[in-house]
């Protein structure tokens, strides 16, 4: 069994493979259980309630790593306090033809144009069910689910999704924000939004899972404004900000920085945390916030816990960090809230929000 602090140290070996190779490979570990060791040790003060559930820290894996549902009990394992997976379509879905992922090495970054491959809900369904036999998880389990890009009807597809999910997962992320499905973003309109959560809102019925809403990180202030009344007016339980972004900052170097696709690594933690940052404005406490995007260290991690979100989603991080990230910013969080006299993760969150209005 290799640790995850010596994975850690042998990233760049995995990187010369193709990138959907090396996540092949680190799926097939995580299935051999030959990718383990003793999770980082629980911590009390990182423990925090959010959109009504426990969790035992703030750190989540975002979806995109366990698109099928295959490792889900390695990854806690991995010390996540929570993990997402998916995103998973209705039917199978193949994507989009390769070369579809490519790594920006010198920008700490990906692009994939992947298009929301899926194996379908009824293989990731079957799987669920066997998790749930074999006995309760770590940590909430999180499902991104999204309509199939030939989706006729993507509404009453995205409520069959939500209503048969809910049984097996704590919450269910609508993704209305994935760059590369054709028209998917289109979905964040308020209008279209509305119809959507209402259908979602109807299949969850008195289910007690979770119904939250992964947004883009390219919106103008009148449109984060309208998802944000939106959702709190249909009962969404929280916005997972944000997905992957189509801008292409100037300074990226890599020669991979013009694929089509959404980036997501080091690029994206400035613009998605201050769109974070508004939405807490908005928000105003009347739902929860899951701060998603560039995430690779402790500090990072807490400004985005600064800015407003109660928990924290890293998939890109591990890319170039490595399984053993997950402890180190764990470490981190605790240290850094000692240094600010924080007793727990809910004292600090938007924090910087309350000085700016100081």
């Amino acid at each position: 069994m290799i640790s995850p602090s010596l994975a850690s140290r042998l990233m760049p070996l995995v990187r010369c493979l193709d990138p959907e190779t090396a996540h092949r490979a680190a799926v097939l570990a995580l299935r051999l259980g030959l990718l383990s060791g003793p999770p980082p040790r629980p911590t009390p003060q990182l423990a925090v309630s959010a959109v009504g559930l426990r969790f035992a820290n703030p750190v989540g894996l975002a979806a995109g790593f366990d698109k099928d549902a295959e490792v889900i009990r390695p990854l806690f394992g991995l010390g996540f306090g929570f993990v997402e997976a998916g995103g998973v379509t209705l039917r199978p879905q193949p994507g989009n033809p390769p070369p579809r992922v490519f790594r920006l090495t010198e920008d700490r970054a990906v692009i994939n144009r992947l298009g929301l491959n899926s194996a379908g809900w009824s293989t990731i369904k079957r799987r669920l069910e066997r998790l749930r036999a074999d006995g309760p998880l770590p940590g909430p389990l999180f499902l991104n689910v999204a309509p199939n890009k030939d989706s006729p009807d993507p509404v009453a597809d995205t409520a069959r999704l939500v209503a048969e999910a809910c049984p097996l997962v704590e919450g269910c992320v609508l993704n209305v924000s994935s760059p590369n499905t054709p028209g998917l973003r289109d979905w964040q309109a308020a209008d279209r939004l509305g119809a959507l959560l209402s259908a979602a809102q109807e299949a969850r019925g008195a289910s007690h899972t979770r119904l939250l809403v992964k947004i883009a990180p390219d919106l103008d202030p009148i449109a984060l404004e309208a998802i944000v009344e939106t959702a709190i007016a249909h009962g969404v339980d929280g916005l997972i900000i944000s997905n992957t972004t189509v801008a292409r900052p100037p300074s990226l170097r890599s020669q991979h920085a013009r694929e089509g696709g959404g980036l997501s690594g080091a690029p994206l933690f400035a613009p998605s945390t201050a769109l974070l940052r508004e939405a807490a404005r908005l928000v105003r406490g009347r739902l929860a916030l899951i701060g998603c995007g560039g995430v690779s260290s402790a500090d990072q991690a807490y400004a985005k816990i600064r800015a407003g979100a109660s928990l924290v989603q890293l998939y890109t991080g591990l890319i170039y960090e490595g399984p053993g990230l997950v402890a180190r910013i764990l470490a981190g969080l605790a240290a850094r809230l000692a240094a600010d006299g924080f007793a727990s993760i809910a004292d600090a969150v938007g924090v910087d929000l309350a000085e700016v209005r100081g």
